[in-house]
């Protein structure tokens, strides 16, 4: 009489397959986590993807600081004499635009994870058809573009912020605070990407319109927020410009925090107030677009 044939893993009297119960609880369990866990997913894979420029977000991010600041350093600033004076307080010209450019930093990476990435999610390579076809919602796959978008802006920001409290240039004057100029600018990189990003996911076809969102929104905003200048030289029918740009109110956070400029605090809350608004606004917008595009 033959022995029984006994396979490796298995304990005798145990079924060779697992049940249907068993598989169907397996499936909720692993649903379940990621439902949880659905937005860090979302996360992982837009990191991931960064790879594939993943020297480019390094040149960008420790490259321009450096051009700019030498350019600003050794170019502008040894012309420009004259103490910028700022809310009545005198400064170098470089302390003025650091916070400025800082900013600046943030709102360009924003420009670019927020609308050729969106756009193809839903129209050239459609993976967020994909993830929404798992147990990921619409909210989580909008919640891990904007969280992958903020790694990459952190990046920038505390590499910028590196560079300019390291070099002998003069540009951080309170150390102690300066740092609190990387999440201000964050904040107005969010401020600026998270509205772009809803724009970004209800255009059906490509036909120019980042372009024009460089060209007209941008570059106005990046030339009259006070970036380079102190707003009130500019006359009112230009001003408006800035106050509604989330450029200025980064910047101005960025000036309280890395050189104490005088602003009152009232101001200071208006600032950040503003910027938290337009989050969440364009939360609320592109929230809604994710839902209502992948549910086609």
């Amino acid at each position: 009489m033959s022995s029984p044939v006994v396979v490796p893993g298995l304990v005798e009297g145990a079924p060779a397959h697992p049940s249907l119960d068993e598989l169907r609880a397996e499936a909720m369990q692993w649903g379940r986590r990621a439902r949880r866990r659905g937005s860090w997913y979302v996360t992982e894979h837009m990191v991931r993807a960064m790879r594939a420029y993943g020297w480019t977000i390094i040149v960008g991010a420790v490259g321009q600081p450096i051009l700019y600041l030498l350019g600003l350093a050794v170019g502008l600033a040894a012309l420009i004499r004259v103490p910028i004076v700022d809310h009545g307080q005198e400064v170098s010209y470089l302390m003025f635009v650091a916070p400025a450019l800082l900013a600046t930093a943030t709102i360009s990476v924003a420009s670019e994870e927020m609308t050729y990435p969106v756009m193809a999610g839903f129209k050239w390579r459609r993976y967020f058809y994909g993830f929404n076809a798992s147990s990921l919602s619409s909210p989580q796959i909008a919640n891990g573009v904007i969280a992958g978008a903020t790694a990459r802006m952190l990046v920038a920001a505390a590499a910028y912020y590196l560079l300019v409290w390291l070099m002998p240039l003069g540009a951080v004057a309170h150390p102690a605070t300066g740092w609190l100029a990387v999440p201000a600018s964050v904040l107005a990189g969010l401020a600026f990407g998270i509205p772009l990003m809803a724009y970004a996911g209800s255009i059906e076809d490509d036909k120019g319109q980042f372009a024009l969102v460089q060209r007209f929104i941008f570059m106005p905003m990046f030339l009259f927020s006070g970036t380079f200048y102190p707003l009130a030289t500019l006359p009112v029918w230009l001003q408006w410009i800035g106050w509604v740009s989330p450029l200025w109110h980064g910047a101005e956070l960025g000036r309280v925090a890395t050189y104490g400029a005088d602003v009152d605090p009232v101001m200071v809350a208006v600032h950040v107030g503003y910027l938290v608004v337009l989050v969440v606004a364009g939360y609320l917008w592109g929230r809604r677009v994710f839902i209502e595009r992948l549910a086609k």
